[in-house]
């Protein structure tokens, strides 16, 4: 089968692509229970689609990939001629700025990733023992596309660590950033986690959560058949707060959330709390098979200590309560260090066709990495957990 030739395809809509052929290289482990994340499949990439999240006038051109043999697609990867650097959480800006004040047009680029989601998952999606054929077929791809066009680059972002060191070996640029995810130490309650922090940590979290829960009404989490129309309607109204705040227009539309009502919802766990019945702030998470993933939070109230609460504790009771590994809390966000989140590094790849240009980057991200690299170390020892000596002096 390796021999025979591969027939690489970009494809304007999902629509073109059968689900399950999609499904059968982006989460082949569903068949078996939840996908890894639900963000590479077919059904979370078209609800951005059918919702004209992405397509025309977002700076989001679908350009989906597929790499065939005889009548089998062997790898898909969600691929985006990009207008714009919004909506990715890897920022290149500077890199656009230098590359155009140089006298090129760093714009449009393409971007192999899941658009608004900071999540690490596989970008190059492949029917299992095909990983290293259809990786191969859907880089070449990919930059085939942009030689083409005369496009200035191809990034692939929040890939995983393995795709990472695949993609370098195969002369593409690494870059790494950081985020803070909770880890889950096999803890049997919240207390039990409470119990590997240290005392001072502890007692800061114990404080916040019965601030949280003194806000004047109750927290709920709702997921499949427990979310209902309703709930969309109040998250919208957090969702459009926070959005304004934090970058002026919303990338998702609302019916985003309609659609992901109808085939989304067993995927997702809402958080919300509600003063007299009605919703008055909630966070939006993804239930992948080993890890919930934080997406959105809004609020039209101002509850001290309700975010941390909703975004990060219950998060954490929800992946203790289902024996998930781990929470991964979104991008930024130095705060999460004191409520158990630790500094891991996320990876992406760049290809970038001028190639001045391309050493210029090279010698940055090299520099960058090994800063990222102390960075997540000096964080890390300054993280809540309790030091041996603590451990060893509460044991006495």
């Amino acid at each position: 089968m390796t021999d025979q030739p591969i027939e690489i395809s970009a494809h304007a809509s999902l629509s073109d692509i059968p689900a399950e052929a999609w499904d059968a290289c982006a989460a082949p482990e569903a068949a078996t229970g939840r996908p890894l994340d639900p963000f590479t499949t077919h059904r979370f990439l078209l609800a951005l689609e059918d919702s004209g999240s992405v397509g025309p006038g977002t700076g989001w051109q679908p350009r989906y990939l597929t790499a065939k043999i005889d009548d089998q697609i062997i790898a898909v990867a969600p691929l985006y001629a990009k207008g714009h650097s919004q909506g990715e959480y890897i920022f290149d800006h500077n890199w656009a700025h230098a590359f155009e004040q140089a006298g090129g047009q760093y714009y449009p680029k393409l971007q192999m990733t899941v658009p608004f989601t900071p999540a690490t998952g596989r970008r190059f999606l492949t029917r299992p023992g095909l990983e290293d054929l259809g990786r191969a077929a859907l880089v070449q791809g990919a930059i085939q596309i942009a030689e083409q066009n005369d496009l200035s680059s191809v990034h692939i972002t929040f890939c995983t660590q393995a795709e990472a060191k695949a993609g370098a070996e195969m002369g593409l640029l690494h870059r790494t950033t950081q985020q803070f995810h909770w880890f889950n130490d096999g803890y049997a309650d919240f207390d039990g986690f409470l119990a590997s922090l240290s005392s001072r940590k502890r007692k800061n979290i114990r404080k916040e959560r019965a601030t949280a829960a003194a806000f004047g009404g109750e927290i709920v989490s709702r997921t499949g058949d427990e979310i209902q129309p309703e709930h969309w309607d109040a998250f919208w109204d957090f969702y459009q707060d926070t959005g304004a705040r934090k970058w002026g227009t919303p990338y998702l539309t609302r019916d985003f959330f309609r659609i992901a009502h109808e085939t989304l919802r067993n995927d997702i766990l809402l958080v919300l709390a509600l003063a007299d019945g009605v919703p008055v702030a909630g966070a939006m998470n993804f239930i992948g098979r080993e890890t919930l993933f934080g997406r959105h939070w809004g609020a039209l109230e101002d509850h001290p200590c309700l975010h941390f609460e909703l975004c990060y504790y219950r998060a954490i009771d929800y992946a203790i309560a289902n024996g998930l590994g781990r929470v991964e809390a979104g991008a930024q966000g130095g705060h999460k260090l004191a409520r158990g989140y630790l500094p891991v590094a996320t990876h992406s790849l760049h290809w970038i066709a001028e190639p001045g240009f391309r050493r210029a980057v090279a010698q940055y991200l090299d520099a960058d990495r090994r800063a990222v690299d102390e960075e997540i170390e000096v964080l890390t020892s300054y993280g809540p957990f309790r030091k041996v000596a603590e451990s060893e002096r509460e044991i006495e």
